[in-house]
C-alpha cells in the first residue's frame, strides 16, 4: 500500500482496536518508538480480529461460542492468505496484516502458525497433556511474541531472541487461561490438560461445581506459576532490543504477569470476579520497567535458556 492516507487510516483503525481490546497492551505500546508502535498496532489488529472471528466475540469480550467454526476458519484463512500475498482485502484488520508483512518481511509461516491455533479451536480440541497445552499456547500466543519481536527489528534468523519472545507469549496465554477458566467453561471450553483434571479428580463437565473449587484453585495456582517461569525467561531476551522496545516489553511483562500472579495468589477465589490490573498498578509497572530496561544487560545477561521449559517448534 503506497497511499499514505490509506496507510494512516489502517493504522488509526488498528490503534482503535488495541484501545478497545486490551488496555494493558495499549498502555505498553505507547512506550515503543513511533514506527515500532504502529507496527505493533497493525499486528494486534489482525490477531484480535482473528480471535474475535474464531470465538464469536467483540474485541475479546462477550464470548458467545460459535456453531460454524470451520466456516469461520476458512474465511479467516482466505483473507489472511490474500493479505500475505499483498492483495487488498478491504477490511482494516486484514489490510493491517498486509502492511505489517510487507514492512517487516514477515515469514508467512508465523501467521499461518497462528491460524493453526484457531483451527484447533474450530475442531473443539482440548489438551490431553501438559505438552499439548504448551503447543496450543505457542500457536495462539507464542507465535505472536515472535512476530512482535520481528516488529521490533529482530531478525527472523535470530532464533535465540525469538525463543525468548515466544516465551513471553506463552506466559501471557497461560495467565489468560488461568484467568478465564470460568468464562471458558461457561462457553463450553476447557484448556486445562485432561491429565491435570484426572490428577485432581475434577470432571471437565463440572469444572465450576462448588465441590471442586478448592482443587480448581490449585490448578489456577499451577498455571500462574508456570506463566511466571516463562515470563522470567522472556526477560533475558530484552538486551537484544532497543531501549524503548525493551521498556515496552518489560512493562507488558509486569502488567500482564500480574494477572497470572493474582490468580495464583487468589486460589479458589480467582474466578469470583475477573482479575484485572488497575491503572495505578499499570503506571507502577511502567515506571519500574524504565529502570529495568536501562539495566537490562546487567539484570539479564546472556545465558542459556532453561532447558526444562518447552520451546517453540523450528
Amino acid at each position: 500500500m503506497n497511499d499514505p492516507a490509506s496507510r494512516a487510516a489502517t493504522v488509526a483503525a488498528a490503534k482503535q482496536s488495541i484501545a478497545r481490546g486490551s488496555k494493558s497492551f495499549a498502555a505498553a505500546s505507547t512506550l515503543f518508538a513511533p514506527k515500532v508502535r504502529e507496527r505493533a498496532w497493525l499486528l494486534y489488529a489482525w490477531c484480535r480480529a482473528c480471535d474475535d472471528i474464531a470465538d464469536g466475540q467483540d474485541h475479546g469480550h462477550d464470548m458467545t461460542g460459535v456453531a460454524d467454526g470451520p466456516e469461520r476458519l476458512a474465511m479467516m484463512t482466505a483473507k489472511t492468505e490474500a493479505a500475505l500475498a499483498g492483495v487488498p482485502v478491504g477490511e482494516p484488520a486484514f489490510d493491517a496484516l498486509r502492511l505489517f508483512a510487507a514492512e517487516t518481511a514477515l515469514p508467512p509461516a508465523l501467521p499461518r502458525d497462528l491460524i493453526a491455533g484457531f483451527a484447533l479451536d474450530a475442531e473443539g480440541w482440548r489438551p490431553q497433556t501438559e505438552q499439548n497445552l504448551y503447543r496450543y499456547c505457542y500457536h495462539v500466543a507464542g507465535v505472536v511474541g515472535s512476530m512482535m519481536a520481528i516488529a521490533m527489528g529482530v531478525s527472523p534468523d535470530d532464533h535465540a531472541t525469538l525463543d525468548r519472545a515466544c516465551d513471553l507469549g506463552l506466559a501471557f496465554q497461560l495467565a489468560n487461561i488461568a484467568r478465564d477458566v470460568a468464562e471458558d467453561a461457561r462457553a463450553g471450553r476447557c484448556y486445562l490438560p485432561q491429565d491435570w483434571l484426572d490428577e485432581f479428580g475434577i470432571p471437565a463437565e463440572a469444572l465450576l461445581a462448588p465441590q471442586y473449587r478448592d482443587r480448581l484453585g490449585s490448578l489456577g495456582e499451577r498455571l500462574g506459576l508456570l506463566a511466571a517461569r516463562y515470563e522470567e525467561s522472556a526477560r533475558y531476551g530484552t538486551p537484544a532490543l532497543a531501549f524503548r522496545s525493551a521498556w515496552a516489553v518489560l512493562a507488558a511483562a509486569g502488567i500482564y504477569g500480574a494477572i497470572g500472579r493474582s490468580v495464583a495468589t487468589l486460589g479458589p477465589r480467582a474466578w469470583d470476579a475477573r482479575v484485572t490490573t488497575s491503572r495505578q498498578a499499570k503506571l507502577g509497572f511502567i515506571r519500574r520497567a524504565f529502570d529495568e530496561a536501562r539495566r537490562r544487560r546487567v539484570l539479564y545477561p546472556a545465558t542459556e535458556r532453561d532447558a526444562t521449559l518447552w520451546t517453540r517448534p523450528r
